[in-house]
């Protein structure tokens, strides 16, 4: 196959992944096209002795580690988002950052990881700890969770309390799920996409986020409605079934990005 086919699957995940790394869609996409461009220019050099997925990180991360791109600034509510973390960036190495991202978000092993980061393993089990530990030290928040499933629910909702946040309420539907957002105000949601009536957990989002701004984590059987290239388009993005130190290094990330992350 083309070396194009062979990454083609992989490009929304790079996205999602650069998204969460730089805290910008627009950050994020830069960098990506800016891989893609280099392998476009010296297909001789993409990694061939590796998996493909492996090759386009590594590729992505030869970018990300050396260049100084010039991207526009978002006019929407990302921006504010996007001012936080690079506020709270220089609280926490880039190196720490990525290492996190890449085993907890994107399942590499710590194997994978040391090749993509330019590290042993050991590093990399050293870098993750100290950016959960950085992270650790962020406000708690209010969550609510927009999820149909009950079993499903219930795990998501005990994730959350043992990172110590506080769970304001469960939602499954479209309505319900607005209406618990404007008496609680919660600092994160949770949202699945199908909800028990057969409404939207986007059209929820979208409803809540016309009111005001919060971090929100899709966790989804159809991550695809998503990753659609078109905007707006969720920084952070988990496909069930999921790992619980997935979603809980998602929250930490979501919270990253968030200056009103604190109990009331």
């Amino acid at each position: 196959m083309s070396l194009a086919t062979d990454i083609a699957p992989h490009l929304p995940y790079l996205r999602r992944y650069a998204r969460a790394l730089t805290g910008s869609q627009s950050h994020g996409d830069a960098f990506v096209r800016a891989a893609l461009e280099a392998i476009v220019s010296a297909p001789e050099a993409f990694p061939r002795d590796v998996d493909p997925r492996l090759g386009l990180y590594k590729t992505f991360h030869a970018i990300w580690s050396s260049a100084n791109l010039d991207v526009e600034e978002e006019g929407d509510a990302g921006s504010e988002f996007e001012r936080i973390a690079q506020s709270r960036l220089a609280a926490i190495t880039p190196l720490s950052r990525q290492a996190l991202l890449l085993t907890a978000m994107e399942g590499f092993t710590n194997d994978d990881t040391a090749y993509l980061i330019d590290a042993t393993p050991q590093d990399v089990a050293s870098l993750v700890a100290e950016a959960l530990a950085e992270i650790e030290r962020q406000t708690a928040t209010r969550v609510l969770i927009i999820e149909d499933e009950p079993i499903i629910a219930m795990d998501i909702e005990g994730i959350v309390r043992d990172l110590g946040h506080d769970v304001v309420g469960v939602a499954v539907t479209r309505d319900e799920a607005v209406q618990m957002a404007m008496q609680e105000k919660p600092g994160l949601v949770l949202a699945d996409i199908q909800l028990a009536d057969d409404s939207s957990g986007i059209d929820a989002v979208k409803d809540i986020l016309g009111h005001f701004s919060v971090p929100v984590i899709f966790i989804t059987a159809f991550p695809e409605r998503l990753l659609t290239g078109e905007r707006p388009e969720p920084t952070f993005l988990i496909t069930k079934p999921f790992q619980r130190s997935t979603v809980k290094a998602a929250i930490s990330q979501a919270l990253f990005f968030n200056s009103t992350a604190t109990f009331a």
